[in-house]
Parts: structure tokens; C-alpha cells; sequence
């Protein structure tokens, strides 16, 4: 979609002179924290693959969340994590594109 070109030995840009003036996108990286019962978490990493997000792989392993970490349920209303399930998470950092 996007393509970048490095600059020559000289230091010029080898953009084309209608282009420079363009302001061209960044690179920056977000970190997304999955919480909640190993099931959950699984369908969730398998739903942002359908959708073309993010690789199963590119995932960490799910962990034992810390101690204390709360969760929201559906309805918004906050739960403790020792609500009864244990709670666990899996990160992804990803970088997307700042136009």
C-alpha cells in the first residue's frame, strides 16, 4: 500500500518532485492486551486473523494476568479477576501506519 524510499549517497530524496511535498505516513507501534478466559482469548486472536488484523503467531503466549487486573463484562459493569475463571492475556504489538 505504502512504499518508502530511502535517500541516495547524496542525501536527496529519490521521491518524485510532485511528491515531496506530500507529507508521507509514519510508522508507529501500538500495543493491544487481550484479558479474560483462555476461550476467549483464543476466539478473539482467531477473529482478527479472519479479519485480516493480525497472524495467530504474531501473538505472545497466553499468561496468567497479574493479580488485581479487572475486567469489564459485556454489559460494561467491572469484575475482579477472581470472579471464579482465572483471567489470563495475550499482547500483540503491531506497527500501522500514522498518514
Amino acid at each position: 500500500m505504502f512504499e518508502y524510499l530511502e535517500p541516495d549517497a547524496s542525501g536527496a530524496s529519490n521521491l518524485p518532485p510532485s511528491s515531496r511535498s506530500t507529507p508521507q505516513p509514519r510508522p508507529e507501534r501500538v500495543r493491544h492486551m487481550l484479558y479474560g478466559s483462555l476461550a476467549a482469548i483464543d476466539r478473539t486472536i482467531k477473529i482478527l486473523h479472519a479479519l485480516g488484523y493480525a497472524d495467530p503467531n504474531d501473538w505472545s503466549d497466553p499468561i496468567p494476568a497479574p493479580p488485581g487486573v479487572e475486567t469489564r463484562s459485556s454489559s460494561g459493569v467491572e469484575m475482579p479477576a477472581s470472579s471464579g475463571a482465572e483471567t489470563w492475556m495475550a499482547i500483540l504489538t503491531k506497527t500501522v501506519l500514522i498518514e
